[in-house]
């Protein structure tokens, strides 16, 4: 049997970019806080954005993550996976070319997905 063979991620420039104005929208309707996009087209091949938010609450978390998925279940035709949702400390939405963390601020706070995600966006000994 020969062994899988690797495909290299092509960024859906056109679906990427609209996916990524969805979700964008959808977390502003929903009032999200400190809403901030990271691209990763380049620095990884798991997507080409990554979005992450916070809600005031475990209840708003899970209402935007549950929204979110549905919006984009309506407009692409895109399943999104979910996972976190029962406790909804944190959110993961992967969308396809879109990733999304939602949290809520004391969680995101001690992960620091910012920090992590952004290498080579800051220069040496800035922190």
């Amino acid at each position: 049997m020969p062994a899988p063979v690797s495909v290299p991620r092509t960024p859906d420039t056109e679906g990427g970019a609209a996916l990524h104005r969805l979700v964008l929208a959808s977390l502003d309707d929903d009032q999200a806080v400190d809403t901030i996009s990271i691209p990763l087209a380049g620095k990884s091949s798991i997507a080409d954005h990554m979005v992450i938010a916070s809600g005031r609450s475990t209840r708003q978390v899970a209402s935007m993550a549950t929204k979110l998925a549905e919006k984009i279940k309506a407009e692409t035709g895109q399943t999104a996976r979910i996972e976190g949702l029962p406790t909804a400390d944190w959110v993961l939405i992967d969308a396809g070319d879109v990733i999304i963390h939602l949290f809520r601020p004391e969680v995101r706070s001690f992960y620091n997905l910012e920090r992590m995600w952004a290498f080579g966006d800051t220069p040496a000994g800035a922190a």
